[in-house]
């Protein structure tokens, strides 16, 4: 296997992972919108948002979320993910200064997350396992 068709199931791989995170987390502002108005007015300092405030949200970022794993308008929807998870990992500031607290450990999981998320908005346009990729690859076959 030649070194692109590597780097796009790498990449495949990597926005498929984040999709998946991401989407646990869209899932509870669906399903649980009065516990994600908790994690927010902790987290953000915005107290009182109510939750259907978070239902919308949750919606708007489903339809971001499916358009990113499809790897349309690569270059808002990867940018939106990488906006969005890092946003929340720096929200989260105050708990990388208490690292060993057992519930602060998991916080930790979200620079690897924010570098794949990085990754993938430098790489987009080698991003072949796409949609826009595969548009490129029939638009302009190789010989």
């Amino acid at each position: 296997m030649n070194l692109q068709r590597r780097l796009g199931w790498a990449l495949l791989v990597l926005r498929s992972t984040v999709f998946l995170v991401m989407l646990m987390w869209t899932l509870d502002k669906l399903l649980r919108p009065g516990h994600v108005a908790g994690v927010v007015s902790h987290f953000y300092a915005m107290p009182h948002l109510g939750p259907a405030l978070f239902l919308l949200i949750g919606v708007l970022e489903l339809l971001l979320l499916l358009a990113f794993v499809l790897g349309v308008a690569r270059r808002f929807t990867y940018a939106a993910v990488l906006v969005l998870h890092g946003a929340s990992t720096l929200a989260a500031w105050s708990q990388y200064l208490h690292p060993y607290a057992s519930e602060n450990l998991m916080f930790f999981a979200a620079w690897p997350m924010l570098a794949a998320c990085l990754a993938l908005y430098l790489l987009r346009e080698a991003d072949a396992m796409s949609i826009e990729g595969w548009r490129r690859a029939v638009a302009s076959p190789q010989s």
